[in-house]
């Protein structure tokens, strides 16, 4: 048998330790228990965010955010006419610019963002009339 010290987490233990292949002694002391040891702490379970709020209900003539970004620029105005494939918003996530086109011709109805304004997944940003 040998006495050890561990140290667990800044927590000295002593400990003995059977060296296998070493004969037993009949008159060996008994083994000494480790000093408990004590349980990490569990943080207690992070809430739920809150599902995030379309900006606008959305629509068959919205036009939605196909990422979290942060608005880069609004490349329209209400009541422009615009073609299928025009570029209608530019986002920013992970330092790379998305451009977010129309999807079919119609006319700018109402813009639901700003430049500098973050969006989620799915926040409506424009409606086409």
């Amino acid at each position: 048998m040998k006495k050890l010290r561990i140290t667990i987490n800044g927590t000295a233990y002593d400990v003995e330790v059977e060296v296998l292949g070493e004969a037993a002694r009949s008159s060996a002391p008994a083994p000494v228990a480790a000093a408990p040891v004590a349980a990490a702490p569990v943080a207690a379970a992070p809430k739920p965010a809150a599902a995030p709020k379309p900006v606008a209900a959305a629509g068959g003539n919205s036009v939605t955010s196909a990422l979290a970004a942060v608005v880069v620029s609004v490349d329209v105005k209400p009541g422009q006419q615009v073609k299928e494939g025009d570029k209608l918003v530019t986002l920013e996530a992970m330092k790379m610019n998305t451009f977010v086109f129309a999807p079919k011709a119609g006319t700018v109805g109402e813009i639901h963002v700003s430049a500098g304004q973050s969006v989620a997944e799915g926040d409506v940003l424009i409606t086409l009339a």
